[in-house]
Parts: structure tokens; C-alpha cells; sequence
């Protein structure tokens, strides 16, 4: 029997795990229940304050001029951590660079995403023409397969792996049609994935993953050129199979490879996008089977990551068109 036929292509951040590892980070904020409003389309006026209340007519200082495609600090998610609407809320600088401080990442946060498998996708975009190369893209538009999912960073207390993963931050649900968890743990300059675990213990088909050493799924501060490498190695169990019969290495290349603005269904961005090829080998006696995968996660401050595309096992072009799954960040 195959390890495909087992399950074991699931276990690590292949297909469309590779873009829900990366969403984890989208939610920056919490949101409380007296939530009025996220972005200035939900408010008559067009602007949401840094309370998360509309701003009302005759407001000093307000600017008509703001709309829902083209976010100002105002749009920007403001809740902390808690969910305590009085902490000030994130004001993007628009600098070219992305640091751990402006994508606040911690348990108990959680954001909704329009998730689609299988759909054509244009991950090259428009360049604009301007002297940087900058481009633009387009992921606003409702696709067939659409499915609204709220993404959580649920706290690893009290979890059956907790004591495994001592220090992690989170975990997260790595895919939109299977239950895995990824477990997270922010270090000082990056976001790192340290295992993947079945939501329950044990059972004939249960995972309990741990990468050595963790994946640098993001590296701070991100800017145009960035890379960075991981080459890690999997044990534990994967779909009930014991990786220790079949060695399972995994290299991540990581580069920050275009800027420009993406239209979301939330709103518009300044984004930098962060293009990932994750290489797995799995061997079995003699045979090794390698697989590669191609993602893009694109990233803003304030937010995170607002949209990530995944394509299909042993894409060969760097700019595909067809994702195994796309999410974008959503009202």
C-alpha cells in the first residue's frame, strides 16, 4: 500500500496545508461582540473608527473621501489580543517592510475567510508599470467552490499535546476539509510550525508529528528580497503510519518575491507576497517518492496574511493557474 493511499501526502504543510499554515497569522485581532463595524464599507460614511464603531456625519476630521477599496488606518484591525476594543489599534506605515511588531500573533484570535479548492487563478497579476515593478491582483471576485471558514489560533492549554510542544503559542486547523492541527510557536523574528497533531488522541489513524528543526514559516522583518531556508525532518506518526519506517524530509525555500496591492474580498492592500516551495521526500526500502509544492502567501501589516494560493502537487511553473485551494480574507 502506498503512502498516499494512507494519508500520509496530509501529514506536513503540503497542498492546501501549506495555505492554511500561513492564514494562521490573518487574524491580528480579536473581535468583541459590540463590534460595530471591520472596514469603512460597513459604516454609511465609509470610515470604522479605531473603537470599531462607525464614525457619524459631522464628525471633526472626517473624510468623506475614504472607501472600502482602498483601506486607511481606520479600516485596519484595531482589537488587541483580548478582544479589549481600547487598545489602539495598528496604523500601517506603508514602508516596504513588514516586522513581528506589525502582525500581532497570539492564541484566541480568529478572522473569516472565503476558501475555494480547485479554481483557475492569475498569480502573476498586472504589473503597473511604475519604476519599482509593482503589481496588482485580484482575488475579490466569488468563486464557485467558495466556503466562508473562520480561522481560530486556539490555545494549547489543556490539549492533549500540550505537554509535547511546551512553549508553542497556538494551534490552528491546517485545512479547510480535514480536522489536522498545526502547532505554532512565535520566536523572536519568525513564526515557526513545530508539529501537526489529530485534534483527538490516539486511534488507529491519528497523526502526532514533530518537525526538527521547526519550520520558519515567516521570517521578520519581511522585505523585497527576503529569503530563507528550512530543511527539516518529520517523526512521530502520520495517519497512523510510524515515520520511523519510512524517513520523511522536508525543505521549505522562501523568498519575498513581488510588492504591489490585492483586492480581497474584505478590501484592498498594500502587500508584500512571500513565494514558498516546499519539497518532501518520503523513503520507503529503496524508493524515494518526491513531491513538490508551490505557494504564495501575501501579506500586509496590521493584518497579516490576507490571502494565500497553493497549487497542486508537482506544479512546474512558478506562476501557476490553478490553485488546489485559494483564501482570501473576508468580511
Amino acid at each position: 500500500m502506498s503512502l498516499k493511499n494512507r494519508g500520509i501526502q496530509v501529514f506536513g504543510l503540503g497542498g492546501a496545508a501549506l495555505a492554511c499554515a500561513m492564514s494562521a497569522l490573518a487574524p491580528a485581532c480579536a473581535e468583541t461582540p459590540t463590534r460595530e463595524c471591520r472596514v469603512g464599507a460597513d459604516c454609511a460614511t465609509g470610515v470604522c473608527g479605531d473603537d470599531g464603531q462607525c464614525v457619524r456625519e459631522g464628525t471633526p476630521g472626517l473624510d468623506s473621501g475614504v472607501t472600502a477599496d482602498a483601506p486607511s488606518s481606520s479600516d485596519a484591525a484595531t482589537d488587541g489580543p483580548t478582544g479589549d476594543s481600547s487598545i489602539p489599534g495598528c496604523v500601517p506605515n506603508k514602508d516596504g517592510t513588514i516586522t513581528a511588531a506589525e502582525v500581532p500573533i497570539a492564541a484566541g484570535l480568529h478572522a473569516t475567510y472565503k476558501i475555494a479548492t480547485n479554481e483557475n487563478v492569475d498569480t502573476t497579476g498586472v504589473t503597473t508599470g511604475d519604476a519599482g515593478g509593482k503589481r496588482t491582483w485580484d482575488f475579490s471576485a466569488a468563486l464557485t467552490d467558495d466556503q466562508s471558514v473562520i480561522v481560530e489560533t486556539q490555545s494549547i492549554a489543556g490539549k492533549w499535546f500540550a505537554t509535547e510542544f511546551a512553549g508553542a503559542t497556538y494551534a490552528s486547523k491546517l485545512s479547510r476539509d480535514k480536522d489536522l492541527l498545526g502547532v505554532f510557536e512565535t520566536s523572536p523574528g519568525a513564526l515557526l510550525l513545530r508539529g501537526v497533531v489529530s485534534p483527538a488522541q490516539g486511534g488507529a489513524s491519528g497523526t502526532d508529528l514533530k518537525y526538527t528543526p521547526a519550520v520558519s514559516v515567516l521570517k521578520f522583518p519581511l522585505t523585497m528580497g527576503a529569503t530563507w531556508v528550512t530543511d527539516a525532518t518529520a517523526s512521530g506518526t502520520a495517519a497512523g503510519v510510524n515515520l520511523a519506517f519510512f524517513p520523511t524530509t522536508e525543505k521549505y525555500e522562501s523568498k519575498v518575491d513581488a510588492e504591489g496591492t490585492l483586492k480581497t474580498p474584505l478590501g484592498t492592500f498594500d502587500v508584500l507576497r512571500v513565494g514558498i516551495v516546499l519539497t518532501r521526500k518520503v523513503t520507503a526500502g529503496l524508493s524515494v517518492t518526491t513531491t513538490v509544492v508551490r505557494s504564495f502567501a501575501f501579506v500586509t501589516e496590521c493584518y497579516g496574511t490576507v490571502a494565500t494560493v497553493t497549487s497542486a502537487d508537482n506544479e512546474t511553473n512558478e506562476e501557476f493557474t490553478m490553485a488546489k485551494e485559494i483564501r482570501r480574507i473576508s468580511p
